[in-house]
């Protein structure tokens, strides 16, 4: 009987399926580095990485916003509601995800970590979808965002989250 438990254990793991991912739909409010607060949880786009660039703000709105751009960026494209999907939990607690914009019954709407490649202020890290790292090459080709001219002083260095930073010259 001891030697059946480990295999009827397995059974029973492999019979109930994959773990659902936690959804989270709520309003959202976008925080200074990019990250996202719903119903008390952060959220950091799943598969992205924000360089860090200078402040810009936004006087046309009251109360005036000053950010880096990206942060305006995604301030501009989240109005309202946004759906979370859980990919995984940090260390301290944040949750990294893929978060759409404007969905509907018909749309799962705008894939946010998309929209800040595909304008040019964010780079795909090496483990996110194929997806975003056609965006990034197009956004590229396209001088959006921190592809463009150089507003802010750039470097190669500031355009990698710190842990590749290491493997830089």
């Amino acid at each position: 009987m001891r030697q059946l438990a480990p295999w009827i254990f397995l059974t029973t793991l492999l019979a109930l399926g994959p773990l659902e991912a936690r959804e989270f739909y709520s309003y959202a409010l976008v925080q200074e580095d990019g990250s996202l607060l719903i119903k008390g949880h952060i959220f950091h786009l799943d598969g992205i990485y924000i360089p860090p660039s200078d402040q810009q703000c936004r006087a046309f709105e009251n109360p005036i916003r000053c950010a880096p751009r990206a942060v305006l960026a995604l301030d501009f494209k989240v109005k309202g509601f946004v759906r979370c999907i859980e990919q995984s939990e940090n260390e301290d607690g944040s949750l990294n995800a893929v978060c759409y914009s404007g969905a509907s019954r018909f749309s799962e709407g705008e894939d946010l970590g998309a929209y800040l490649i595909e304008q040019g202020w964010a780079v795909a890290l090496p483990d996110a979808p194929y997806d975003y790292h056609v965006l990034e090459r197009i956004a590229r080709h396209q001088n959006r965002g921190i592809w463009g001219f150089m507003v802010d002083e750039q470097s190669p260095r500031r355009l990698r989250p710190p842990s590749w930073r290491s493997h830089l010259p």
